[in-house]
């Protein structure tokens, strides 16, 4: 299955836990972060325009056990901070190896960052800059995946790639049930009438009504989001039954 032809401008969702390292404790690990950044690099220079939304889940998450006894919507408030600071992270470590980005926030804070203008996301994707999106939508109860969602349809993105630690969509969970079958391509319904874990249900229906098709793959295997591209990867892709 040939992506190419199909995607020009893509949105890149990554859960926050993408950034952690494997037993050095660190919730930003640079290394890890580095290497994300060099596949994101990689796809960057096939001509592609690339956004990407990164979540807070390695830092904090409003529904954890961490916020447990705490008002949600602070919780959730905390949240869209943790993902401020991991978009900076994959900023710097995108612009050490001669990336050039800008990092958008839906919260404000100008010493830091852009505020959030689609104008402005749009023109620089057009000057070959990478747009990171931080601080979800702005707002608590929503997760980082609808704001993923809500983005790539501003943005008219031709896909949304969901970069996780598992080689696509299962019928199960593979890290529990080893039997679990994995779906090539699967519709948003049975996504949402199965309740398969994908993303959250607000963000699979956003997609589904702006027809945004959803690639999900394993970000933490090297080279793993060009070869998906260029149609060698695994993955499955979420989309209308009829596509």
């Amino acid at each position: 299955m040939t992506f190419a032809p199909r995607f020009k401008r893509i949105l890149l969702k990554l859960s926050g836990e993408v950034l952690m390292g494997e037993g050095s404790g660190l919730s930003i690990d640079p290394a890890v972060t580095a290497r994300v950044a060099e596949e994101i690099a990689d796809v960057k220079a096939q001509g592609y325009e690339l956004c990407i939304v990164v979540g807070g889940g390695n830092i904090f998450r409003g529904i954890s056990g961490a916020a447990r006894g705490m008002e949600r919507a602070t919780g959730d408030y905390m949240g869209m901070l943790a993902t401020v600071m991991n978009a900076l992270a994959v900023q710097n470590a995108l612009e050490q190896i001669g990336v050039e980005t800008r990092v958008q926030s839906a919260i404000p804070m100008a010493s830091v960052c852009e505020p959030f203008i689609r104008r402005r996301a749009e023109r620089h994707l057009e000057k070959g800059r990478v747009v990171i999106f931080a601080a979800g939508v702005g707002s608590p109860f929503f997760t980082t995946d609808s704001g993923a969602a809500l983005r790539a349809a501003e943005m008219k993105c031709d896909a949304l790639f969901k970069g996780t630690s598992v080689d696509g969509v299962y019928d199960a969970d593979p890290k529990k049930v080893p039997t679990a079958t994995r779906y090539d391509t699967v519709s948003y319904s049975k996504v949402l009438s199965d309740d398969l874990k994908v993303m959250d249900a607000s963000a699979i229906a956003l997609c589904r009504d702006n027809n945004i098709p959803i690639v999900v793959f394993n970000i933490r295997e090297h080279g793993n989001f060009a070869a998906v591209l260029g149609g060698d990867g695994v993955s499955t892709v979420v989309q209308n039954e009829q596509e």
